[in-house]
């Protein structure tokens, strides 16, 4: 019913910048705050910014500064541009986004499937 589809990842070396893409689809009434969260074999999936539908943007102290979130709620489309990328940034990266669906009365998160981005010389 609904999809989120990740797009963007990839390799890239310290220093550079990528921009991932996450598009919502499906049977959607409306759609509230939506983020990247990014997790490592082994470790727990963590935030690393989230943005409201009015456009406040929170990040996580690991990434402030260096990556910018944004959204456009038109195209259901949230963005993250990520910039002076480091080693530790390699994670496999997640959108997620809270919907109320169509004729629905409550709000669920849905997540997409996930984009790897490695970052290594």
């Amino acid at each position: 019913q609904v999809q989120l589809v990740e797009s963007g990842g990839g390799l890239v070396q310290p220093g550079g910048s990528l921009r991932l893409s996450c598009a919502v689809s499906g049977s959607i009434s409306s759609i509230n705050d939506m983020g990247w969260y990014r997790q490592v074999p082994g470790k727990q999936r963590e935030l690393v910014a989230t943005i409201t539908s009015g456009g406040r943007a929170n990040y996580a102290d690991s990434v402030r500064g260096r990556f910018t979130i944004s959204r456009d709620n038109a195209k259901k489309t949230v963005y993250l541009q990520m910039d002076s990328l480091k080693p530790e940034d390699t994670a496999v990266y997640y959108c997620n986004a809270w919907i109320r669906l169509l004729l629905g009365r409550t709000w669920s998160g849905y997540w997409g499937q996930g984009t790897q981005v490695t970052v290594s010389s």
